[in-house]
């Protein structure tokens, strides 16, 4: 005889309809009481060349090595690495809206910066799109973090500063936790990087997660919010 998804063979015909149907509820029931309440949370790290293990093997940068902690620290937590070598913060902000849609994280580290100093561009134009990628963060209910960066003097000590600056303050601004200096540590010992003097070695990148740690993990082992 053909059994259905309510079909229990040799004594489904003795079963009434009601019952057959209320059999099948409690089978619905029980399979999604044995479900994990919660699935692993998603932290999704959305910067550039710095984030995006540039000139190494993926497992050797410090996004991967976050997920090895997580895992290790068996934190119910999953990585996603959204950054781009050669990002700045305006197309950052273009690619985001996608990214929250596909990944729908708990967390967005927003990394970025460093090449809108590299390049010149106006710091004033980088704190708005930090600042609305901090806003779409929010309005897809995660919770953004930013990732303090700093340059070096190549066009002029007070652009420097200005962009310095620019991280603790619109952290402040917008009420947001700040890892200060991804590179703090790093930025002034050259064996650190590799040859083109701009890209964290692998060597480096266990001290850059060292840097971000303090700032994440606390939320990290938050409890999911319901």
């Amino acid at each position: 005889m053909r059994a259905g998804w309510l079909d229990i063979p040799d004594v489904k015909s003795s079963i009434p309809l009601p019952g057959r149907v209320a059999l099948g509820l409690a089978a619905l029931v029980f399979a999604l009481a044995a479900a994990p309440a919660n699935a692993a949370r998603t932290v999704l790290v959305f910067g550039d060349s710095l984030s995006a293990a540039y000139g190494l093997a993926t497992r050797q940068g410090w996004v991967s090595l976050l997920g090895d902690r997580i895992a290790r620290d068996k934190l119910d937590w999953r990585v996603v690495n959204a950054s781009v070598s050669g990002e700045t913060t305006a197309g950052g902000l273009r690619r985001l809206p996608a990214d929250l849609a596909r990944h729908s994280p708990a967390l967005v580290v927003i990394a970025l910066g460093a090449n809108d100093g590299l390049r010149g561009q106006p710091v004033a134009a980088a704190r708005a799109n930090l600042e609305e990628m901090i806003r779409l963060a929010r309005a897809a209910r995660a919770e953004p973090v930013l990732v303090g960066l700093m340059i070096p003097p190549n066009y002029g000590i007070d652009y420097a500063r200005e962009f310095r600056e620019l991280y603790p303050q619109l952290a402040k601004k917008s009420r947001v936790p700040l890892v200060p200096f991804l590179l703090d540590g790093i930025a002034d010992r050259r064996e650190l990087f590799l040859p083109d003097q701009l890209h964290p070695s692998a060597a480096a990148q266990p001290l850059i997660l060292d840097n971000v740690w303090p700032t994440l993990e606390p939320l990290l082992r938050r409890p999911a919010r319901r």
